[in-house]
């Protein structure tokens, strides 16, 4: 430990993460720095010493949530550090440093600096803390995000998450993720391999990939994504990977076939659509049409038979009237797809989606979510139950429910097991029969 943290040592911290897999990585990752340092994860019941809170502002229930979570924090852990990061705090610092409590606002520049800034924060009186947070943010926050920050941890996950990229230069009409993440950037595939590698090393099992724009890696390097990809397959030791989303314009014939045929990467894709409409998705800036989508999710599907797709829809967008929203659902009702993620439409200061004509209202939205949920549920029953019967591998992850296990196939079919609760069978990768759905019919039960 470096003499200057030496002040976080003997220290305890508490952390809250909101939003995407990417913002679970970063935190994992600077619970680790922190505990490289010597300090400890705050105990149930215990008050902290400093609090960390990873932010998201996808939406502006987001943007509620995070305020909900930064003020529950400091009620919970009075007298503690409060730091926040993340998507919310790199869009609104000055929102951010004006709630009750907060000590310090960390931008996507400064997270890999986070130990100096907190021994920096330590040392200081509470009130000298606060008002030095003020005085950060009197002027606005610079927007160029240009730094890369390596990520790779568990946490209290059974599964790493390994961030290999940053950023998206995809300016999108509803999005505000290039403002608060910046341009696109990524490690190199040396530095993520021996990432990898030392994650192998700690009993990694499985790796998801994370980043704003996975498929668009190689932009700072001169590398590409398929390259990286037959790297980490290399890997000995890292049994599964999984690719968190990758947009369909990026989901090539080369990424297609390598996984087919790959050693360790799974039959499980994320792919946003975002609408089934082509009028809709011009208005939104997407870089495809719904022909390209459905020939790249038929592709995988030739390929991969069993493969697991997830797709992501938003609905209620500007522009989306009820006839463009009819013919969304029917070509979203076609799709060979395994489930679909459901988010409404909410507006964001600063996007250029706010110039478009015809906004949708707050019932409608929830109605046209309400039914894309319902094919949702259709799909992924229909998914499932194909399964029951067969036996699949799973990696079992550990459950507060002793003698009781939970799990994902290589498809990313959840499943329940039980074994004796004297066995450890946490980070075991097991075939197992799929024979039932569970109780609440949110997973198969399975059996050896």
């Amino acid at each position: 430990m470096k003499q200057e943290y030496s002040i976080l040592n003997g220290k305890c911290a508490a952390y809250f993460t909101l939003g995407c897999k990417l913002n679970f990585a970063e935190t994992s990752s600077i619970g680790r720095k922190l505990a490289e340092a010597g300090v400890q994860t705050v105990a149930d019941g215990e008050v902290a010493d400093i609090c960390i809170i990873n932010t998201c502002s996808v939406t502006e229930v987001a943007d509620h949530k995070c305020r909900q979570a930064i003020h529950k924090m400091v009620r919970k852990h009075p007298g503690a550090l409060v730091i926040v990061t993340g998507c919310y705090a790199q869009l609104k610092p000055r929102h951010v440093a004006d709630i009750e409590g907060v000590d310090l606002v960390l931008g996507q520049n400064e997270k890999g600096d986070v130990l100096s800034y907190i021994a920096e924060r330590l040392s200081m009186q509470s009130e000298e803390r606060r008002l030095m947070a003020h005085e950060y943010h009197a002027a606005d926050r610079v927007q160029d995000i240009t730094r890369f920050v390596p990520s790779c941890s568990c946490g209290e996950r059974t599964r790493y998450f390994l961030k290999v990229q940053d950023g998206c230069d995809y300016y999108c009409t509803y999005c505000t993720i290039p403002f608060a993440r910046g341009r696109s950037r990524n490690g190199s595939i040396q530095s993520l391999v021996a990432q990898a590698t030392q994650a192998a090393a700690e009993g990694a099992r499985e790796i998801v990939l994370t980043g704003v724009n996975i498929g668009d890696f190689g932009r700072t390097t001169g590398e590409t994504f398929p390259d990286l990809l037959r790297a980490l397959d290399e890997v000995e030791g890292i049994a599964r990977y999984r690719i968190s989303s990758i947009e369909p314009n990026l989901l090539t014939e080369d990424v297609l076939q390598f996984c087919a045929q790959s050693r360790a990467f799974m039959p499980h894709f994320h792919i946003p659509l975002q609408s089934g409409s082509d009028a809709v998705l011009r208005l939104m800036h997407r870089r495809y049409d719904t022909a390209l989508f459905y020939n790249k999710v038929s592709r995988a599907r030739e390929l991969m038979p069993d493969c697991f797709i997830g797709v992501d829809v938003i609905v209620g967008t500007r522009g989306e009237t009820a006839a463009l929203f009819d013919e969304a659902e029917r070509f979203i009702r076609s799709l060979p797809v395994s489930q679909l993620h459901v988010f409404s439409y909410s507006e964001r200061p600063g996007t250029a989606a706010l110039r478009i004509p015809h906004a949708v209202r707050p019932e409608e939205k929830h109605e046209r979510s309400q039914r894309l949920l319902a094919i949702s549920d259709q799909k992924l029953n229909e998914f499932y139950t194909h399964f029951i019967g067969t036996t699949r591998p799973v990696l079992l992850e550990h459950s507060r429910t002793p003698g009781l296990f939970s799990g994902f196939t290589d498809n990313y079919i959840k499943v329940e097991f039980a074994a004796p609760a004297v066995q450890a069978m946490d980070n075991q990768l097991l075939p197992l029969r799929l024979t039932r759905w569970n109780s609440d019919v949110t997973a198969l039960i399975a059996e050896v």
